[in-house]
């Protein structure tokens, strides 16, 4: 499931020319055994409008020599999409998952999830803040590139690490147009569901000197927003009894007791299975987003045959979010639930009418900070040197880093109700379940937030989190390459090349829960809030069309409590007595170093390729191999359980032992032929057919021996193991063909169908009721592990058409079969959307450019298993619909309108598609903005 997140544009910059053993794409300079029916006199290239954007992506999917599709900026500092994520998804066979505010952030190629693509910049490997590979494109505005492209078969000459797709992100060179240019642009957006409001400035600055020998080129990007998603969630899990038929489910989950509809005290048949809610909570997060990106290149031609461009890339994205939320815990335990009505193996409806304090529903007010400040920045140098008529040599360096520093500053309080009440939870198959509580006073849940009824008294400490990690990862790369232009029979040129990559990856985990600060707040340990003194509970509100497009009975105001006052009306109350008749101690809740979840791994990585580029009278292509060994070293740190402390009912304090390190050491090498084929059947109509080994690296978190039993403290014993340095890479075995029309100018029908034969894929397995040596309990364990293999075959139709009176459409559709297995167990392959297709329509004439969009993901699996076989977690389909409009008033000043969302869709979630069982809600409401650009 997604994680919440953001949305924006950014600048221009970054090297201009790669080594060709790094650049994953065709240059704008020099086209390597381009088909010679299509083989141009050089010439400026000057990116305006939808139609020049269209055009420019139908000549470098034409003239790459393997399958690829590509989307070219307006003009400089100009996307058709606010986020570089949002215009990758018109692409055909690719999706993309969004985070808080609908913001695009990761990207799936081919239906494979973002763990099998890799992103680079001018063929660099950008650094990520988070704990994997996949790159995070929310903290990448779309002004910083001029293109992209989605490579989707595979060449020796191309940077390892992807099976579903390698994406190249190119930036824009002052030479692209020469002499002194410049844009400078405003925008102004507002959400129609938050009414919330945003602004941005942009800028960039090019300009070439020295009879066009030197060439600068700058730009900056300032912007600040205000996001708003609404969300829903079942975080607690769903209880489901054993099932002694399910071989998967022999112990099942239920420990607060099996559900026992008739009282018996004995799981009868009739109980097998049975599934009922665990905790659910709604609520809204509300983030700032504030982002700065600064890029700069020199680019310096003093002759036909040597070039050196020296860049840099810098952005700074800092948005904290605060999320209000109720939540609710009406996990059974005997006595807890009367009245049960059960549907098809689910309780759908109980009461809660204990008058036990623990056994009770206690309301409870959820206030989630999270501290995401990520500095991403990339710098490099890179020279091409003509040595003779037939041999060019190219070398890179670059430096990538990223860091996200947010240790012990997340929180996660919850405040609980303690007053006497009755409830009622029934399932309704919307998002959130309907809950009815009144209290023994008079009062209600929902009118008494509403109105104001509660006040600090009401409420007792609960649950007190503070957490967050640093992590920091830094990139070194080098390369030198050649290109011998033999010009021999079919032997058109000969590449050979080298790479060094060394990457560093630390996650240093700083949070309260090791100690057990943060759950010592409930039964005596519990503090009325009232007798903090500080007026903690400040005030009730509503938020601007909360939830409303999710019916049913659930409170729909907040109150609202801020958590650093809370803090403070903690620490001032250090040392009064609590209900147990021990002093309250502040400093015990301090976040301290989590050795459990913190991680350093190290990857260094040597490899060499050498490619022949071959052509005859109608047809071109090449063959290679690519050498790929890799050195891991991966540290982490263990603590074993020496006791269990139960607080009261689902919650616990475990008690570690000092920690010790683990160290683990793998070494891996591993060959990638390729060859691909490119047939020009006749002047429109080509054939292309590709045959390579891929191969993707394991997340770098799943490097590291970590584990974690977190969840002991709300009554879950459950064993997490992060990964061990010893997981394989995927490989895969793959071979793709594709039959493309070009039937008229700047137009495209292609047909391409794909199979890849995966080995080593990385999924978890579960262990139930094993004993890891705590007297008295079973934990269950859950560790990733390489499944045996998966398969993956698919077709892709695209259509991108434009007629001479401006109009236009671009559709594309992209259907995949898989499977995977681990042993003899069949399995979903998780991550991987069945289909995805999208339709768009263009008008590009005159003054005036306008495009509508939408973009279609089916649903897919995103964990299997998570109630034992079968039932597997899903995301839903999805349909994204984007529209633009421009208008160029004059050569210097223009327009724009663009509408993000326009259905207003939610991503949502839930168990094998079961609306009884939801597993997650995220809505973002439609977005607009207005802009406006004036160039010289």
């Amino acid at each position: 499931m997604p994680t919440i997140g953001m949305k924006r544009k950014w600048l221009a910059s970054g090297a201009a020319l790669i080594a060709l053993a790094t650049a994953p794409h065709v240059s704008a300079q020099e086209t390597p055994a381009a088909d010679p029916a299509t083989t141009e006199v050089p010439q400026e290239v000057i990116v305006v409008g939808v139609r020049a954007s269209v055009a420019r992506a139908v000549k470098l999917k034409r003239d790459a020599t393997t399958v690829q599709d590509s989307i070219s900026a307006l003009e400089l500092g100009m996307f058709p999409d606010d986020n570089v994520a949002d215009s990758l998804s018109h692409i055909t066979g690719v999706s993309i998952s969004r985070t808080a505010g609908g913001e695009g952030q990761k990207v799936s190629v081919r239906g494979l999830g973002p763990e099998y693509t890799l992103s680079t910049f001018n063929g660099r490997i950008l650094a990520t803040d988070g704990a994997g590979r996949d790159f995070a494109y929310d903290v990448l505005p779309s002004d910083v590139i001029s293109g992209a492209d989605v490579i989707k078969g595979a060449e020796a000459s191309l940077t390892e690490g992807a099976i579903g797709g390698l994406i190249n992100l190119r930036s824009a060179s002052p030479f692209d147009k020469r002499g002194q240019h410049g844009i400078l642009r405003l925008e102004g957006d507002r959400n129609q569901m938050s009414e919330l409001d945003g602004q941005k400035l942009s800028g960039v600055y090019s300009n070439t000197f020295a009879d066009d020998k030197l060439g600068v080129l700058f730009g900056v990007v300032l912007e600040k927003r205000d996001d708003r998603t609404d969300v829903a969630g079942n975080d607690g899990g769903w209880t489901r009894n054993p099932d002694p038929t399910d071989e998967s489910w022999l112990w099942g989950n239920a420990w607060g007791g099996n559900i026992d509809p008739n009282n018996n005290g004995v799981l009868d048949p009739e109980e097998y299975g049975l599934i009922g809610p665990g905790q659910f909570r709604v609520g809204s997060i509300l983030e700032q987003k504030k982002r700065s990106a600064f890029t700069a290149k020199v680019e310096w031609r003093p002759n036909d045959n040597f070039r050196l461009v020296v860049d840099g890339l810098t952005t700074k994205l800092d948005s904290p979010q605060v999320g209000y939320q109720q939540s609710f815990y009406p996990l059974y335990a005997p006595g807890r639930w009367s009245n049960m009505v059960i549907q098809n193996g689910i309780v759908t409806s109980f009461d809660m009418t204990n008058p036990d304090p623990e056994m009770r529903l206690n309301p409870e007010l959820l206030n989630q900070t999270s501290y995401r400040v990520v500095e991403t920045d990339l710098f490099g140098a890179n020279a091409e040197w003509r040595v003779s008529d037939t041999l060019t040599l190219t070398g890179d360096v670059y430096r990538s880093t990223s860091s996200r520093h947010s240790g012990g500053q997340d929180s996660y309080v919850v405040l609980r109700m303690n007053q006497p009440n009755s409830a009622h939870i029934e399932l309704t198959g919307a998002y959130v379940p309907s809950v009815t509580v009144n209290f023994d006073d008079g009062r209600d849940l929902s009118s008494g937030l509403a109105s104001g009824a509660f006040t600090d008294s009401d409420f007792n400490t609960h649950y007190f989190s503070l957490a967050g990690d640093n992590i920091d990862d830094e990139i070194n790369g080098a390369s030198f390459a050649g290109k011998w232009a033999a010009s021999k029979g079919w032997l058109e040129s000969l590449q050979f090349g080298v790479t060094y990559t060394d990457r560093k990856k630390s996650r240093d985990l700083i949070n309260n829960s090791l100690t057990g600060g943060a759950d010592y707040y409930s039964g005596d340990n519990a503090i009325n809030v009232g007798d903090l003194g500080s007026n903690v509970i400040s005030h009730s509100f509503t938020l601007p069309n909360f939830m409303s497009e999710v019916p049913g009975n659930f409170p729909r105001t907040f109150l609202a409590f801020d958590v650093p006052a809370y803090e403070q009306a903690l620490a001032a109350y250090d040392g009064h007595l609590r209900p147990d008749g021990e002093p309250y101690t502040y400093a015990d809740a301090a976040p301290v170093w989590n050795p459990l979840q913190s991680y350093r791994v190290g990857e260094k990585t040597w490899a060499g390729f050498v490619q022949a580029n071959l052509s005859g009278e109608r047809w071109t292509g090449n063959v290679g191999l690519r050498v790929v060994q890799t050195q891991t070293t991966a540290q982490a740190w263990d603590a074993k359980i020496l006791d269990i402390i139960e607080n009261g009912a689902f919650n616990y304090t475990a008690v570690y032992a000092d920690p010790t390190s683990v160290t683990q050491d793998s070494e891996y090498t591993y060959w990638l032929p390729s060859a691909n084929l490119n047939y020009r059947l006749t002047e429109t109509l080509r054939l292309r057919l590709g045959a390579a080994r891929t191969m993707a690296r394991p997340s770098v978190e799943m490097l590291a021996p970590t584990n974690t039993t977190e969840s002991v403290s709300w009554g879950e014993f459950t064993q997490i193991y992060g990964g061990n340095a010893n997981l394989r890479p995927y490989s895969a075995d793959q071979v793709d063909a594709s039959l493309e029309w070009y039937f008229g100018k700047n137009s495209i029908f292609n047909f391409a169908a794909f199979h890849k034969h995966i080995k080593d894929q990385i999924t978890s397995s579960w262990e139930p009721g094993q004993d890891i040596g705590v007297p008295g309990y079973l934990f269950n364990v859950s560790r990733p592990i390489n499944g045996d293999y998966a398969k993956v075959s698919g077709i892709e139709i695209g259509l991108q058409h434009f007629l001479e009176n401006g109009l236009g459409v671009r559709a594309q559709y992209t259907r995949n079969w898989s499977t995977s297995f681990v042993g003899d167990q069949e399995r979903p392959l998780e991550g991987i959307a069945p289909s995805v297709y999208s339709l768009g329509l263009f008008y590009d004439h005159g003054p005036i450019s306008l495009s509508l969009t939408g973009d279609h993901t089916d649903g897919f699996v995103t964990a299997t298993n998570v109630l034992g076989a079968g039932y597997n977690e899903q995301a839903d389909p999805i349909t994204w619909v984007t529209a633009h409009a421009s208008y160029k008033i004059n050569e210097h000043l223009d327009i724009t309108l663009e509408g993000q969302n326009l259905l207003d869709e939610a991503n949502t979630y839930s168990i094998n598609g079961n609306p009884l069982l939801p597993q997650g809600y995220y809505r973002y409401g439609a977005s607009y903005k207005l802009g406006m650009s004036y160039r010289f």
